[in-house]
């Protein structure tokens, strides 16, 4: 794992240099809306290229930001050349990670599965926790990027680092958030 400083800095500098580009490239105003979404789209692009497309979720980030016609132009610009090459890898793992869980889905489908008789409480207590189990896992496949192409294990160290590239982002936020109010209130 990265220096958590060094980690915030390289965030720092990525975020501010994808919102010059989006001021650059904006010919005319933008509104309150766009310049919002021009905002995060640029906050999390800077994380997931912080992280250069090592994990599946950043990949998952700057290919969902590249996917959406709205914001397509605008990560091409942010990103720059880097867009397309964490894109097209994306797109391929995603087509390998598919192959791999229809074959897992065949071979559960063709097993055939043993009933063990023991304690009906004993056996009620693993259902509710299986599928609690479940739950859960289907709800954090749904908040990571990319989340619900991977394996449990695989989602959970992915979920770790996607924590700490999170709690990065916002202290940084924090910083240039209490950096403007001293500005404002020297002023």
């Amino acid at each position: 794992m990265r220096n958590p400083s060094s980690l915030k800095q390289e965030i720092l500098k990525r975020w501010i240099m994808g919102l010059q580009r989006c001021t650059t490239s904006s010919k005319n105003r933008m509104s309150i809306l766009e310049r919002k979404n021009a905002i995060k789209l640029s906050a999390d692009l800077a994380m997931a290229s912080a992280r250069n497309g090592r994990t599946f979720w950043s990949r998952a980030l700057i290919a969902n930001a590249s996917i959406d016609n709205d914001n397509r132009v605008l990560a091409q610009r942010i990103l720059g050349p880097e867009s397309k090459r964490v894109k097209k890898f994306f797109s391929t793992s995603l087509i390998r990670n598919r192959k791999i869980r229809s074959k897992k889905i065949l071979r559960r489908s063709c097993t055939v599965r043993r009933v063990r008789k023991s304690a009906p409480q004993k056996l009620l207590a693993n259902s509710i926790a299986k599928r609690l189990v479940q739950k859960r896992t289907r709800i954090l496949k749904s908040l990571v990027p990319g989340g619900e192409f991977m394996d449990e294990i695989s989602l959970i160290e992915e979920t770790l680092d996607y924590i700490a590239y999170l709690r990065a982002q916002v202290d940084v936020m924090r910083c240039i958030a209490s950096a403007e109010l001293i500005d404002r209130k020297n002023e």
